[in-house]
């Protein structure tokens, strides 16, 4: 089922490829970003890829490229990039898929190593807010894409917004859990 009043009232629809490892899922996802595109919600896209989950990774390759081609904000991370583009040069390979795609702000997250954006021919870098107390990593990469998302609908500066991520990344690997690691915006704003 997809809901299109939400998708046609969202101002981003922000989807992954773990909908696209099977037939059914992928068909609905690709019919709400058509729909959440004909509505003119930009578009973000994370591929999150799941290796295991797919069947043989060249169908996760054409379902990465799907995502890319349609895609307005791509964040990616360093791994990802580098299967996509068999760049270790994360600065290479972030502008390579940004011209062959036309993308016009792709996010690349680097763990320890921090962010980069790549946005109207520039690239913006963000060191990472390193946390001591560690418990978990697991939710760390969609805690950061909610936040970056976040503050591009609410027109951060990308610098910024890349900022605010990061420090949210940063207090949900401090807790167990998944979704229940997230921070709610007042606890990254005080910290």
């Amino acid at each position: 089922e997809v809901s299109l009043d939400k998708i046609c009232a969202s101002k981003i629809f922000h989807f992954g490829t773990l909908s696209f490892t099977h037939a059914g899922i992928r068909t609905a996802s690709q019919y709400a970003i058509q729909c959440a595109k004909e509505a003119g919600a930009l578009i973000s896209f994370d591929p999150n890829l799941r290796e295991p989950l797919w069947e043989n990774l060249e169908d996760a390759r054409k379902a990465i490229e799907y995502g890319m081609e349609c895609c307005d904000i791509l964040k990616i991370s360093d791994n990802e990039l580098t299967f996509m583009t068999g760049e270790k040069d994360y600065d290479k390979g972030a502008v390579l898929l940004q011209q062959k795609y036309q993308i016009p702000l792709v996010c690349v997250t680097l763990g320890k190593d921090g962010s980069r954006a790549y946005y109207k021919g520039l690239t913006i870098k963000a060191e990472p807010f390193l946390q001591k107390n560690t418990i978990e990593t697991t939710g760390a990469g969609d805690t950061f894409t909610g936040y970056f998302i976040s503050s591009v609908i609410d027109g951060m500066p990308v610098q910024d917004g890349l900022k605010l991520a990061a420090k949210a990344s940063a207090i949900a690997v401090s807790r167990p859990g998944a979704t229940a690691s997230i921070p709610v915006r007042s606890e990254v704003v005080e910290k």
